[in-house]
């Protein structure tokens, strides 16, 4: 481009741009209203993570930059949003109070277009989805550092429910307390999780002042509103909602903090992409062996295994419920195999559902 255009030139340009784009957006939105309608009257689902993940793929194959492909993301995850809350509005229930970093997996997830309504509890997250008060629910399942949760692996035991969608967050923590504070907090408070994952920076940095654990992190951030002698330890986007002060970012202990999250809904599974994942419950005999037979029907299908967790049986002792997640879709055929022959070795087989695997665009990745 010439050097010698003004910066009001390069300004009217994008003026031009900026209409375009919003005739665009809109035709794009009336054509999201039409597939709604259609979906409508065939009983279909309006959210589609199967569509939305080819969307981000044909979106990063074409993406030239200078806007990385993660941007171009987050851009186009407000636009579906947007065009699917004319469809219909989403009502997106997840771990509360607000501020949480359930509340930004969701947001992460449906985008703003959605409703999303905080509720006190895991039980309450699947009991809001199966008595239809939500389309969706956002549970966590395991962070990186601390294992799994076990209160989500048990609720899918009974529930009907099954698994629509994953998400993974990198979690950074920061130390947050009320603008114009002491220097010294006389108290830090955070969720259990939390403050393990901060246990060697707490010893480190504050090691005589006093850890209390609190529901949330959320609450940890608005009892430091209140305090000024309490810090908590808290995402971003509670600093943001409660109005504190981030004295220190990302003091968690280990770098690659993830939390992973799981979208729960009554919805029949997604269909395959090519790059998906099975999740299934089962229990098998309390005999010896009887594990690796389970096991070995995955390998001789050449079929990953990406996670297993073992959870107590309820009213059998010392027997268990295994819960894997495998590479692939219930309708590829080595893992129909698969699952018929389990279905004979099991006790029980539970699938939990077959959903897209979730990949994150590299910041630097423009193509």
């Amino acid at each position: 481009m010439p050097k010698k255009v003004s910066i009001e030139v390069l300004r009217s340009r994008i003026d031009k741009i900026d209409r375009q784009l919003t005739e665009l957006l809109n035709q794009r939105a009336g054509l999201a209203v039409a597939i709604g309608e259609r979906k409508a009257k065939t009983g279909r689902k309006v959210y589609a993570p199967d569509r939305e993940k080819r969307v981000f793929q044909k979106l990063a194959a074409a993406n030239q930059g200078p806007l990385s492909n993660k941007h171009l993301q987050a851009i186009f995850r407000e636009v579906i949003s947007s065009c699917l809350s004319l469809e219909k509005p989403l009502r997106v229930t997840y771990l509360g109070p607000p501020g949480t970093y359930s509340q930004e997996a969701a947001t992460v997830q449906f985008g703003s277009g959605a409703d999303l309504a905080p509720v006190g509890s895991i039980d309450a997250i699947f009991e809001e989805v199966e008595r239809g008060r939500a389309d969706y629910g956002v549970v966590p399942v395991e962070n990186s550092t601390e294992g799994v949760v076990a209160q989500t692996l048990d609720r899918f035991i009974p529930s009907p429910l099954t698994i629509k969608a994953e998400i993974l967050l990198r979690v950074d923590h920061c130390l947050l307390m009320a603008r114009g504070r002491p220097r010294r907090p006389q108290r830090i408070v955070s969720h259990a999780q939390s403050l393990a994952q901060c246990r060697d920076w707490l010893t480190r940095s504050y090691p005589d002042v006093a850890i209390e654990e609190v529901a949330s992190n959320a609450e940890a951030a608005r009892l430091a509103a209140r305090a000024r002698n309490t810090a908590a330890i808290a995402g971003r986007q509670a600093a943001e909602r409660y109005g504190l002060e981030i004295v220190a970012e990302n003091i968690q202990d280990l770098p690659n903090n993830v939390t992973r999250f799981l979208v729960v809904s009554p919805d029949a599974p997604s269909p395959r992409t090519g790059d998906d994942k099975t999740s299934v419950l089962f229990a098998v005999p309390h005999q010896a062996g009887a594990l690796f037979k389970v096991l070995e029907l995955f390998a001789k299908e050449k079929i990953n295994l990406s996670t297993i967790e073992s959870r107590p049986l309820r009213g059998r002792a010392w027997e268990y419920v295994f819960f894997l997640d495998l590479v692939g879709h219930t309708d590829a055929a080595g893992m129909t195999r698969a699952l018929a022959a389990l279905e004979k070795r099991a006790l029980f087989v539970k699938v939990l559902g077959s959903y897209p695997a979730w990949h994150w665009p590299e910041p630097g990745d423009k193509r």
